[in-house]
């Protein structure tokens, strides 16, 4: 897929579920406010933070109030990737009241969500400042979500991984075992992407070091480290980068955590890929208050 076709795709991704957000939260109306808010009633919003964080959602929060309302003038006090402090002012919003409360719950949603995931991301990249390497996310997501929660990450300071199953191979331990092997697994990757002309990236997971040398031996873009220890990663990025005129990028991952990321960084690896960024989301605690006009 050419790069444009992908950017067009991701952000249909955003506006469909924009869209379906609203439409499952209203269906054939907000009944409550269609029962106490007179149409004409104008009123305005802001948008606070309880809680310390990095702030997620904010431009997303844009598109849902036009979504309901296009006249609806949105003031952004805080910017996505900027740290947020508990009583601080994120947004504020002014217009017609009854939009504005259909928009509250899908905004607060999303926003609390991304905010969530962006810190944690923040609170991992700093963990590993020191070093270079990259954390990165999964395919860990919420179902329909994942354009969104990929975005959190990039806001928080992470790379993204790939996107979706279209966008890299990746062999894992079920595609290794079915396809008989590492080496059988890899060759037979690099002949489809010839003959597919695709380009993307090939990465491959190993399990052990003698897994690890079946693959040094294919020539992969990317291997995996699953469930090394530090102790062993040392090794592995020892003899991956001794000599080789081709040397792949290294990947961690599994049993990982705040407890020992740093370490693992320290091990010299690539990129550090971080399940619960986005399996695991603790979101951030917003609030919405309204204000008549």
């Amino acid at each position: 897929m050419k790069s444009k076709d992908c950017n067009d795709f991701y952000e249909g991704c955003r506006a469909r579920a924009i869209m379906l957000a609203l439409e499952e939260d209203r269906y054939t109306g907000d009944i409550t406010t269609l029962a106490t808010i007179d149409p004409r009633q104008g009123g305005s919003a802001v948008i606070k933070a309880k809680e310390d964080g990095v702030l997620g959602g904010a431009d997303v929060a844009m598109q849902v109030f036009a979504a309901c309302d296009s006249k609806l003038s949105v003031v952004l006090h805080r910017r996505d990737g900027e740290r947020v402090l508990c009583g601080e002012i994120i947004l504020e919003v002014t217009g017609m009241l009854a939009p504005l409360l259909v928009a509250e719950r899908t905004t607060l949603n999303f926003m609390q969500r991304m905010s969530g995931i962006a810190t944690r991301t923040r609170d991992y990249v700093d963990k590993v400042s020191h070093t270079d390497t990259k954390i990165l996310d999964t395919r860990k997501t919420a179902p329909g979500l994942r354009y969104f929660d990929k975005e959190a990450v990039r806001i928080g300071g992470g790379t993204n991984h790939r996107f979706g199953l279209f966008d890299m191979i990746l062999i894992k331990d079920n595609h290794i075992d079915a396809s008989g092997g590492i080496a059988k697994a890899i060759h037979r990757a690099q002949r489809y992407r010839k003959e597919q002309k695709l380009d993307v990236k090939i990465e491959t997971e190993v399990r052990s070091m003698i897994e690890l040398q079946e693959a040094l031996d294919c020539q992969p873009d990317i291997i995996l480290l699953d469930n090394f220890t530090p102790a062993l990663l040392r090794e592995a990025v020892a003899c991956v980068r001794s000599g080789r005129s081709s040397i792949p990028l290294l990947e961690a991952s599994g049993n990982i955590g705040m407890h020992n990321v740093a370490e693992v960084a320290e091990t010299g690896v690539d990129f550090i890929s971080i399940g619960e960024l986005t399996h695991s989301v603790k979101a951030l605690d917003l609030s919405m208050t309204i204000a008549l006009v």
